[in-house]
């Protein structure tokens, strides 16, 4: 504190509050069906992020290329890459050229026959791989069945250790599912980052904000949901608090948005609104069908 001892405290207080403050870039925009022209766009906006000292650059789920309903599932297959693969591969390079961890997704190739994953990754700052997840709820509602092209990942990814606090990993669909949040958080999620294309429709805005909104408060953690806009998609990319306030909402907006997380907010939050602890595990179990 001697350092500081010219600074008045106002302006004191200010610079200990903003140590606890980091820097999240999050990615809405409109990929096309070419996976080289939306790698071209993907670097670009890390180096953008990494200028802006970024801590974490999150796009949204599909960022490799826009699938449509008269592609086959041996075509996506056949466009589909291993986690050493170009795509990948590429990105991880930028990230280690920029100093900057990654968030985003990717058609991996399956052993099942013109059958994909959609995997999310992250990468830390010096270009590794330090955590994948499968999407695990397909989309298979409200006329769409991704189960025809894709196969469901067969379990929750453990949340990994990074500079903007614990990460839990979902991918869209799989916000609508409580009991995915709730163990991540309970496993030590901090911060829950769910790569979206959220599907444009009756009340489906109204409920993406609601859902990602209840996913932080009954976690009392941060949700970054970078989402797709245009083709088929709404947009509206959030990060919410863990109070549940929106600090970003990119509405229809193609480009990237900064927000600041502050990570002691989760533990502040925890402490006097402490949902986790209060659970009742002894009792739910008791309800028979």
């Amino acid at each position: 504190m001697v350092y500081f001892s010219f600074v008045p405290k106002v302006y004191l207080f200010i610079i200990i509050c903003l140590i606890n403050f980091v820097k999240v870039a999050v990615v809405q925009f409109t990929a096309s069906t070419n996976k080289e022209v939306n790698l071209k766009k993907i670097l670009s906006y890390i180096s953008k992020a990494a200028s802006k000292n970024a801590t974490v650059c999150a796009f949204p789920e599909f960022m490799m290329f826009y699938t449509n309903s008269s592609q086959t599932s041996k075509q996506l297959s056949d466009l589909s890459e291993m986690i050493k693969g170009n795509f990948v591969t590429t990105i991880a390079k930028a990230a280690k050229e920029n100093k900057i961890q990654v968030i985003g997704s990717f058609y991996e190739k399956s052993r099942i026959k013109d059958r994909v994953y959609d995997t999310a990754f992250v990468i830390d700052k010096s270009g590794k791989v330090i955590s994948t997840y499968r999407k695990i709820h397909l989309y298979d509602a409200l006329g769409f069945r991704e189960s025809d092209k894709m196969i469901s990942g067969s379990k929750i990814s453990k949340p990994v250790q990074t500079s903007i606090g614990k990460i839990g990993m979902m991918i869209c669909y799989d916000l609508r599912f409580p009991e995915m949040s709730r163990s991540l958080a309970v496993a030590g999620s901090e911060v829950l980052v769910a790569p979206s294309a959220w599907v444009k429709g009756h009340m489906k805005e109204e409920h993406w904000i609601a859902i990602n909104k209840t996913r932080a408060i009954e976690n009392g953690c941060y949700v970054v949901a970078p989402d797709q806009v245009g083709n088929i998609y709404c947009g509206r990319s959030l990060v919410v608090d863990p109070y549940g306030k929106v600090l970003l909402d990119m509405k229809k907006r193609q480009g990237i948005s900064f927000v600041n997380i502050d990570l002691n907010k989760v533990k502040q939050i925890r402490k006097i609104l402490p949902l986790l602890k209060n659970r009742r595990t002894d009792v739910y179990s008791t309800l028979k069908a």
